[in-house]
């Protein structure tokens, strides 16, 4: 932990307008260490970097035709996974907790935000000895979900509804094949999210549904990750062209859907919500 200073942070849902962002440009992006299913898939033809940093930046343009204030972290060679920012760290209320990655290959990335975080004067919450994810973490006002995988332990979350008295943690067990929480399950309004129901036990399901409509995403697009989409306030939503189902399904409930084309990124197995770790949203 440091001493807070002036910089905000605020994060209380996946839906309020996106006012700043922290990203990471895929430079050295490859599949170095097969660690996901969707890496399996694409090992053989690898990931052309130069394309995926093309495509990160007509993303980052996006959101900055939006208003949005991007940030950028440095990168480095020997962090292939490093634009997945989401995942070393996520904000939940007005604390930004910095994970502790589940997979060798991804450690380390937490120091080059960390670092990042104190010469840009912000402050955060560092949850060392405790594996967590952030794609595994979901906001909506008090409710914060947790899916429990093999990248984040039940200690882990609570220890987190330790830290966070103020909140209700529901931990919400699937299919650890999924990778993280957010790849079959996002909230995108106060009343709807999107889920892969497949990838959820019977009981889950009931659960989600108590709380939201819930928009069926079909495996083929679940696994070119229809549910990782980014919200940025006020119906609008940043989604990727080859998931005609989810856009339509989307546009129909009266969302203004972005479509950005990222597919050569979301070949290591996250799309635009792993690629942003917002750290300010506010409520429209």
């Amino acid at each position: 932990m440091i001493k807070k200073n002036e910089e905000t942070i605020a994060c209380f849902s996946e839906y309020d307008a996106l006012h700043k962002v922290i990203v990471c440009e895929p430079d050295h992006m490859r599949i170095s260490e097969v660690i996901n299913e969707t890496q399996r898939r694409y090992v053989k033809d690898n990931i052309d970097a130069e394309v995926a940093v093309q495509q990160h930046r007509h993303f980052v343009s996006a959101m900055q035709k939006e208003g949005i204030e991007v940030l950028t972290l440095p990168s480095f060679e020997r962090y292939p996974e490093q634009v997945f920012t989401r995942d070393i760290g996520f904000t939940l209320g007005n604390t930004l907790f910095i994970s502790e990655m589940g997979k060798g290959i991804r450690q380390g990335e937490e120091q080059v935000l960390m670092t990042w975080l104190r010469e840009h004067g912000y402050s955060y919450h560092n949850l060392e000895d405790y594996r967590i994810e952030g794609g595994d973490v979901i906001i909506d006002r008090d409710r914060i979900f947790i899916g429990v995988s093999d990248r984040t332990c039940s200690d882990a979350i609570a220890h987190l509804q330790e830290q966070l008295p103020a909140f209700t943690v529901i931990p919400i067990p699937f299919n650890e094949r999924y990778l993280h929480l957010d790849c079959v399950f996002n909230i995108i309004s106060p009343t709807e999210a999107l889920v892969f129901l497949p990838a959820l036990s019977k009981k889950e399901r009931k659960l989600l549904a108590s709380y939201y409509h819930l928009i069926e995403v079909s495996q083929e697009e679940q696994f070119t990750l229809g549910t990782n989409v980014l919200s940025i306030g006020q119906q609008k939503i940043l989604s990727l062209p080859v998931n005609p189902g989810v856009n339509t399904a989307l546009r129909e409930r009266g969302y203004h859907v972005i479509e950005v084309d990222i597919t050569e990124i979301i070949k290591s197995g996250g799309s635009f919500r792993c690629c942003t770790l917002p750290v300010v949203r506010i409520k429209s």
